[in-house]
């Protein structure tokens, strides 16, 4: 069962799943990878670097994380080239986490593939949990929320605060609660690259 649960998990499919301790050393993993990585000195880049390689399983990660950051599980989190990530960020990844190239993520968003019954007599019983997507040179605003089963297109903005339950087209400003395209980017939003520094 242990085996049919992570290929559950692995998959890009939504599921519904009882409560089983399957996941508890896999959990225990991570979560001694992040006890570590959370508590290191601030010029400790090299074992960071180690650390969130473990974490992730993948040895050609190419992020940015300031921490403290949690996950469930780490494995289940893919970065599609660099990304960064702000403090105190939060992956329950569940189901895969798909995060793409070029995106920052504010400070303590949270990511949440999981979820419970909805009924009162199943709360406590079932789990359910849904991929999440996020597409390329996306901005993820500080304190927002991303929900089971959203896709984010790529460059597209998510206000802060917001809490974003449905997907979100490419190139457009969202934000909300919940979270809705307010206007498309356009050519207009440009600052201009020809100064090193100008006011606003």
């Amino acid at each position: 069962m242990e085996k049919e649960f992570l290929k559950l998990m692995k998959s890009d499919n939504g599921y519904v799943a009882k409560f089983k301790p399957y996941t508890k050393d896999i959990q225990m993993r991570a979560k001694k990878i992040m006890y570590e990585l959370n508590n290191l000195p601030p010029d400790s880049e090299e074992r960071k670097n180690e650390l969130l390689k473990e974490l992730f399983m993948d040895e050609k990660l190419t992020i940015g994380i300031v921490t403290p950051f949690h996950c469930d599980y780490g494995f289940n989190i893919h970065f599609e080239g660099f990304a960064f990530l702000n403090y105190n960020c939060c992956i329950l990844d569940t189901s895969p986490v798909y995060i793409g190239d070029g995106t920052f993520v504010g400070p303590g968003v949270c990511m949440a593939c999981a979820g419970h019954g909805i009924h009162q007599e199943e709360r406590g019983i079932l789990c359910t949990s849904e991929p999440i997507h996020i597409g390329k040179n996306v901005w993820i605003g500080a304190n927002a929320t991303i929900l089971p089963g959203v896709n984010i297109g790529d460059g597209s903005i998510i206000g802060a605060g917001s809490v974003v339950n449905k997907d979100i087209p490419e190139n457009v400003i969202a934000a909300g609660v919940p979270c809705k395209v307010i206007r498309d980017i356009t050519e207009k939003d440009r600052f201009g690259l020809e100064s090193e520094m100008r006011m606003l």
